[in-house]
């Protein structure tokens, strides 16, 4: 047990005396006598005069306004937090059990810990400037309200010009819709800070929010409260800083609410009074604290809009996605264009792919079948096709759309001259498999429309687009109506390259919707090119709905065969 104090005076709101009797009851010998807030108010001097040390229960400012007159007359502080100060508890580590507060309140030893100052008003909690969803729930709702909450303010967010200052001299200027300032978070929102924060460090931790739509700042929060950030992975709408002091000034004039009390508007200075007040904290706080902090201030706003992004951004509501500037994404841009582009190399793999298609075919061999799909490259075209749809390339959708359509005449001639030639041209199972395509057929090419996209965005997983190839299988469908053409079957032909069609179409819509997801453009540009796409898919989609239809009702009947008898 720790050392207590021998007397102590117990200062309470009306919310803090019901604590009164269990104080004075305590089991650890100390003397306690008790004073209202309202008897403190008349006589401060005098009645905390000779005083050592001080219990405090009652609502946040009357607990602000003791540490006050704590830090001035060099008395130390022990607090009972009320029912409803979840979040006082938390920030400063106090039990949860009442005896196990009484306990720390009365501890003859409290810690020498920093005071937040921001324009002239003491800070126990934080501070949050402008509009911030889900950082203004942060310290006092469970995850599910704070995210749900989070969503509904989402709507109307607006970035402004932003200044903030650091007391080094560093400006970081940019567009945002807020900041969060604090001293310490509690150990359920402690992961909204990317570097150990302390009470007694001397410094101020400022979350500047700044995102580019509302898909990024909802991510970049879940992330946060996942776990899964770091100081060497700051989510993408987010800035960092961890100064003595700053000064912020906006474009606009921004709301600023200090422990949950509407106070004033920007602009606003913080400072940090170092050893201020002596306060009894948990242990966990104690531990936290004796780590030694670096003694520069650190400033992370990599992520924040700067230059041509700023400009962009600033006075603008944020959109439901981000729009992928040119300078950005300029590599992936640039590849895509050069996918686009019809080469001696696309088209010889374009021939033995459908070569080895065709003998797999023929051969009934699954094998030598997913190595064409693996060699062929219809796939980039089609991704290519549909960024330019998103962003409105019109000379990036011709150019795809030539590619495309001279693979398509590639594969179908090679197999059909490799029909012609040989004598034997059975059907085989691997064959039949593309002959009666349904919506099933089309929800795959969906789905690798929209596994194709984000593999061609993120280049560390841009290995798996060979994958997405195999699943949506487009070079296969294509030799079997090749083979159609050579056997003059237009049966056998419309209904392989009815496939084909399929997986196309699919994939463009997917890839195209998925880009816009992804954030690279504000809206579909190409409307008129997208809603073509969009009719074909449709159209296509009637002959799916009856094949699939069909072999629903085909499997029924079968299983009905095997239970009922006939007598012939």
């Amino acid at each position: 047990m720790s050392q207590v104090v021998k007397e102590a005076l117990f200062v309470h709101g009306e919310g803090g005396r019901v604590l009164q009797g269990a104080l004075q009851a305590n089991v650890l010998g100390v003397a306690v006598t008790a004073v209202s807030f309202e008897a403190l108010a008349s006589d401060p001097t005098g009645i905390l005069g000779g005083v050592g040390h001080v219990v405090v229960a009652g609502e946040l400012a009357q607990v602000k306004t003791m540490l006050s007159l704590a830090s001035e007359l060099g008395i130390g502080v022990g607090i009972l937090p009320l029912k409803g100060q979840k979040a006082l508890r938390d920030v400063y580590r106090l039990p949860g059990e009442q005896a196990a507060q009484i306990e720390l309140a009365l501890r003859a030893t409290p810690d020498l810990i920093d005071q937040i100052i921001c324009n002239g008003e003491r800070v126990m909690l934080k501070v949050v400037m402008g509009r911030l969803p889900i950082v203004d729930a942060s310290l006092s709702r469970s995850r599910l309200r704070m995210v749900w909450r989070g969503i509904k303010g989402l709507f109307g967010l607006k970035l402004v010009g932003l200044r903030v200052t650091t007391a080094a001299g560093r400006l970081v200027q940019t567009a945002a819709c807020g900041c969060s300032i604090v001293q310490r978070y509690g150990r359920r929102g402690q992961r909204l800070l990317l570097r150990g924060d302390s009470l007694t460090d001397g410094k101020v931790s400022v979350l500047v929010v700044a995102p580019m739509s509302a898909f990024s700042y909802l991510q970049s929060f879940l992330s946060l409260l996942s776990g899964r950030t770091s100081r060497d992975n700051v989510p993408t709408a987010l800035g960092y800083i961890h100064s003595e002091g700053v000064t912020i000034t906006s474009d606009v004039p921004l709301p600023v609410t200090i422990d949950g009390v509407p106070s004033t508007n920007t602009s606003l200075v913080c400072e940090v009074r170092r050893a201020a007040v002596r306060v009894n904290v948990g242990p966990g706080v104690a531990e936290l604290d004796a780590t030694p902090s670096e003694a520069e201030e650190w400033v992370d706003v990599g992520n924040l809009p700067a230059g041509k992004e700023l400009r962009k951004a600033e006075g603008q509501h944020i959109p439901l996605f981000a729009y992928a500037s040119e300078e950005r994404f300029r590599d992936l841009f640039t590849a895509l264009r050069e996918d686009a582009r019809i080469s001696g190399t696309y088209i010889v793999l374009m021939v033995l792919s459908s070569l080895l298609a065709t003998v797999g075919l023929f051969l009934n061999s699954a094998s030598v079948v997913i190595g064409a799909m693996v060699l062929a490259p219809l796939m980039a075209p089609i991704m290519s096709l549909s960024m330019g749809l998103v962003r409105r390339d019109d000379p990036l959708v011709f150019r795809s759309l030539r590619k495309i359509v001279v693979g398509i005449a590639i594969a179908l001639g090679s197999a059909a001259l490799f029909s012609l030639l040989i004598t034997h041209k059975p059907v085989t199972p691997e064959m039949n498999a593309r002959l009666n395509p349904s919506l099933l057929d089309l929800a795959v090419a969906i789905l690798a429309g929209v596994a194709g996209a984000y593999t061609k965005s993120f280049k560390e997983i841009l290995q798996s687009l060979a994958g997405v190839a195999i699943a949506v299988a487009l070079v296969p469908p294509l030799a079997v109506a090749g083979i159609g053409l050579g056997r003059a079957d237009p049966v056998f032909f419309s209904q392989a390259f009815l496939l084909f069609l399929t997986n196309l179409i699919g994939i463009a819509v997917a890839a195209t919707l998925s880009f816009r997801v992804l954030g690279y453009s504000p809206v579909v540009r190409n409307r008129r090119g997208l809603s073509l796409v969009i009719v074909m898919l449709l159209g296509v989609s009637v002959p799916l709905f009856f094949s699939y239809r069909h072999i629903v009702g085909t499997e029924a009947m079968e299983s009905n065969w095997r239970l009922e008898r006939f007598l012939v």
